[in-house]
Order: C-alpha cells, then sequence, then structure tokens
C-alpha cells in the first residue's frame, strides 16, 4: 500500500474517532450549561479539552489545529452543545478574553520586543561574533551543552525571560558544535521552570508565597527547596547526560542528524530568519552588551512593579513582582539601549534597526499563535471546573495513608499541570489543598507542598499545551513538536525518579537523607541506561 492511502485511511480513523469523542458526552450530559454550574462542571468531563489537543498534537505532528480542536471541544461542553453558546464561549469568553487579559499582553509584548531584538543582534552581526568566539573558548559538545545549563542556571528571575534569552545567546554556540535544536530547546526548558521553582528571588516564588495566607510563604517555599526532587534531579540529568554522551529516545536520531549537519531534523519554522547574522561583521560586545541590559532592565521592571522604589524591601518587592510588567517594561527599555547603541557605533543605520522590528515579530509569530490557543483552552478548562474536579479527588483521598500521600500528590499536579499546561494554576490548586491537610510545622507538609511544586513543573515540563514548553521551542528556534517528542521520554526518566524519591521521603521527611538518595539514584539510572545503549551499539 502506498504512502497516500496509508495517509487517507488514518485520516479518515482519526476523522472517526474525533467523531466518537466529540458524540459521546452530548449523551452523557444533563442539558444544563456549565455556566449555571451544572453539566460537565465539575466532572471528569472537564479534563477532555486538554486531553484532546495533547493526543491530537502528538498524533499529527500539527500544534495549531490540535489546540483549536481542544478549544471548541471546551465550548461544546460549557453550553451542553448550543451552537450559540459555543461560538460565544470559544470565541468571547477564550480567545478574545486572553487577549484583553493585561498580563497576556504584557508577556506577548515583551516576547515581540525579544523577537526584535535578536533580529537586531542578528543584522548587527552580533550572534555570529558571539559564536566565532565561542569556537576558541567551547571546544567540545559537552562543554556547549554545560555552558547552556550553566547559562539557564544563571538566569533564575522568570522562566520566559529564562527561555528567549538563553536561546539567542547560546544558538550561535551549539549550531557550531552540531547539537541539534531539539536537544537545544529542551536544555533551555529543563533550566527554566526547574530552575526557577528552586530559587528563592523569582517570580516563581512569589507566586508560591502568595498560595500561604499567614505571610510565611517565602519562608515555606525555602524550606521546600530541597524536597524538590524533580527540578533538582532534572539538573542532575542533564549534567550527567552531558558528561557521559548520553541520548535516548527520539532525541538520539536528532543529535545523529545534527551530527551530519541537519540541526532541525527536516522541519525548520523559523528558516526566514536562519540568515539574517550575515549581513554585518560585529564584536561580542554587539550581542553581550544588550543582553545584559537586558537582564538589568528586567530586573529593575520587576523590583518596580513590586514597590521596591515606594519602600518594599528588594526581596518582597520581588514576592509582590508582577513579572508581566516589569519583564515589559525592562525589554522596552533594552529596545530602545539598543538601538541607540547600534546607531553611536554605527553598526546600523536608524532605517536599518527600524527594519529588524517587523522582522523580530514574523519570528516570533508561531509561538503567539500557540501562546493564544494554549492560554484559551486553559480559559475552556477553568470554565469547566477542571481544578474543582482535581481537588475534590485529593481531598476524598488526603488522610487514607499519610505516608504515601507527598507521592500521590506528585502524580496528581504531574497530571493536572500536563492536561491544563499552567504550573502556576496547579499551586494554586494543590497547596491551599495540602496546607489544610498538614499543618506548616509538620516536616511531611512541607514534602508535600514541595511534591506539589515538582509534580507542577514536571507535567509543565512535559505538556505541549504549556507556555514555557512553546517559550523554549521560541528561544531554541525548534519546531514545536518536535521539542515536545523529544523531551518527553527524559522528563519521564527524571520523574519516575522523583516519584520514588517521594516515597522515601513520604517514610523518612528529612532532607539530609531523601534528597542524597535521589541523586544518588538518578546517576544510577544514568549509569544503567548508558550500558545498555553500549550493548545496543556493539550488537
Amino acid at each position: 500500500m502506498n504512502k497516500s492511502k496509508t495517509g487517507v485511511i488514518k485520516g479518515v480513523v482519526l476523522a472517526v474517532i474525533l467523531l466518537a469523542v466529540f458524540l459521546v458526552p452530548m449523551f452523557a450530559g444533563s442539558g444544563e450549561s456549565a455556566a449555571e454550574g451544572g453539566g460537565f462542571y465539575g466532572t471528569a468531563w472537564a479534563l477532555l479539552p486538554p486531553v484532546i489537543a495533547i493526543a491530537l498534537a502528538l498524533i499529527t505532528k500539527e500544534v495549531y489545529s490540535s489546540l483549536f480542536v481542544g478549544i471548541l471541544m471546551g465550548g461544546l461542553l460549557y453550553s451542553s452543545y448550543s451552537f450559540e453558546g459555543t461560538v460565544l464561549h470559544v470565541f468571547s469568553d477564550g480567545i478574545v478574553s486572553v487577549l484583553s487579559d493585561g498580563y497576556n499582553i504584557g508577556i506577548l509584548v515583551f516576547l515581540v520586543i525579544l523577537g526584535a531584538m535578536v533580529s537586531l543582534m542578528n543584522k548587527a552581526g552580533g550572534s555570529a561574533a558571539f559564536g566565532r568566539w565561542a569556537a576558541q573558548h567551547i571546544r567540545t559538545r559537552v562543554g556547549a551543552q554545560l555552558a547552556t545549563v550553566a547559562l539557564g542556571v544563571l538566569i533564575f528571575i522568570d522562566d520566559y525571560f529564562n527561555c528567549l534569552t538563553v536561546g539567542s545567546v547560546m544558538r550561535p554556540v551549539t549550531d557550531k558544535h552540531k547539537i541539534s535544536r531539539a536537544k537545544l530547546a529542551y536544555l533551555i526548558d529543563a533550566t527554566a521552570a526547574p530552575v526557577c521553582i528552586i530559587a528563592p528571588i523569582s517570580s516563581w516564588a512569589a507566586a508560591v508565597a502568595s498560595y500561604v495566607e499567614d505571610g510565611n510563604g517565602l519562608t515555606l517555599f525555602i524550606r521546600a527547596i530541597p524536597f524538590n526532587f524533580y527540578a533538582i534531579l532534572t539538573i542532575v540529568m542533564m549534567v550527567g547526560m552531558a558528561v557521559m554522551k548520553l541520548e535516548f529516545g527520539p532525541m538520539a536520531k536528532f543529535e545523529e542528524a545534527a551530527g551530519r549537519g541537519d540541526l532541525f531534523g527536516g522541519k525548520n519554522p523559523y528558516v526566514q530568519t536562519a540568515a539574517a547574522g550575515k549581513e554585518k561583521k560585529g564584536i561580542v560586545l554587539d550581542l553581550v552588551l544588550p543582553i545584559a541590559v537586558l537582564i538589568f532592565c528586567c530586573v529593575i521592571g520587576m523590583i518596580y512593579s513590586g514597590g521596591f522604589f515606594e519602600g518594599a524591601s528588594f526581596v518582597d518587592a520581588f514576592s509582590n513582582s508582577d513579572a508581566s510588567v516589569g519583564l515589559m517594561l525592562g525589554s522596552v527599555f533594552a529596545l530602545a539601549f539598543t538601538i541607540a547603541y547600534y546607531c553611536l557605533r554605527r553598526t546600523m543605520t536608524f532605517r536599518e534597526t527600524m527594519d529588524c522590528l517587523p522582522e523580530g515579530f514574523r519570528a516570533m509569530v508561531p509561538a503567539i499563535l500557540i501562546l493564544t490557543f494554549a492560554w484559551s483552552l486553559k480559559a475552556m478548562t477553568d470554565s469547566l471546573g477542571a481544578g474543582e474536579f482535581v481537588a475534590a479527588v485529593v481531598k476524598g483521598s488526603a488522610g487514607a495513608f499519610q505516608a504515601f500521600l507527598p507521592a500521590v500528590v506528585f502524580l496528581i499536579g504531574c497530571f493536572l499541570a500536563f492536561a491544563t499546561g499552567t504550573s502556576w494554576g496547579t499551586f494554586g490548586i494543590l497547596i491551599p489543598i495540602t496546607l489544610n491537610v498538614f499543618p506548616l510545622t509538620d516536616p511531611l507538609g512541607v514534602v508535600c507542598v514541595s511534591a506539589c511544586m515538582a509534580g507542577a513543573v514536571c507535567g509543565d515540563h512535559c505538556s505541549p499545551i504549556s507556555d514555557t514548553t512553546i517559550m523554549a521551542s521560541a528561544g531554541a528556534q525548534s519546531d514545536h513538536v518536535d521539542h515536545v517528542s523529544t523531551q518527553l521520554p527524559y522528563a519521564v526518566v527524571a520523574a519516575a525518579v522523583s516519584f520514588v524519591a517521594y516515597l522515601v521521603a513520604g517514610f523518612v521527611p528529612n532532607a539530609l537523607i531523601a534528597l542524597p538518595v535521589a541523586i544518588l539514584l538518578m546517576i544510577g539510572t544514568l549509569f544503567v541506561m548508558k550500558t545498555l545503549s553500549a550493548k545496543k551499539q556493539t550488537v
């Protein structure tokens, strides 16, 4: 059977399955709208839209239509299959609503400005100059990967900022050493949320602290850091794989292709901007200085949004900061500085700098589209009461087996964040429930709060509809579905070891014992996988 006939058959089968999935809830519902608190609200059906979107994205390798189908399913369930209600909910309460949200708009402005800055740095020759410098100082693939990890760890303020900044700086280096864009996207993604969730001064620490009502949120966050096994083990895993030169799963094929010169594995959604940095002969400062100013301005912007200049302390300002406002304001000032710097240095004319603005916007269109649809899908699941459903499940089983609860909470956090594509929403659901079960003075309560955070980060890390995953694809300029499919096996390995570590911590809630055990388990797992990989190559 030829490929065209096989494709037609697969398409028909997929269409039949989708039709069945769409029609089954019609007969299961009560006919009452979720807007009235009835129908599918607060039931397991509320998780169907993200499940459909994720499954379709992985099957069809096409993310835009997959996300929209999930959004459409959410609209149908919310309106109980009313045509008018579905259309209004999908567009008015979904797409238009998320694009009217001030926080989301700030993130999109930040994204566009980052795209413009990348275009400016490429056109000025800064990226190419940094690549030449790095080729002299970073001589191996291992060094390039470790340098990417180190930079990701250093930029711990915010995950969005981490993804795009590390990608902009390290792309010339990893390209030089023939590291696939899929692997770069994984390194970026794995040093974004996992690093932010163990950094006391970050937008993530502020989010977690806000869910603790008695003002001890930051203290609880710091106490939970040693038990955040997924975040710590992900960093250990990245370093270990780089040093051992270990690759497995779909990533191994992408790395083999990169060794032959194909960095994208055949798909490059950013091909229109690939050669932008060859027009000028710049210097390393043309890349380093704008990035340094961007970091400085974003830090100032974040503490400004938290009231630092109104008398708040630095830590309190970070705890109360608005990442959207801070990053948007910081990036605006950094863009203005970059344009002035290139004009004064006569690297580029003013007209050339202005031409880079729409180029940068066009480069970020794929990420903007995916983010918009992902936010809309989250709005659908929120309107269907997915959080309330999960909260009820957790509360119903909390007291049955306390020692196993950290591992159970970790799994629930993974599933909820994977299905909804949001870590912060998962924190908001699970942390208050955990604090109702355990007082802050109970060591097991600290372990469970950490399990909430670790599970949320793990699910967010795996989910194709997560904004951080989308940003990592944009930062690496990698195909989004390729990034998701290659990253998933790595995240699953770290999650499996973390689950075992939480079983240990449930019985021995002592970080001095549980954390070393978890790290040794991860290193041992990597050695076993390296041995098995070597045996396969010799056969």
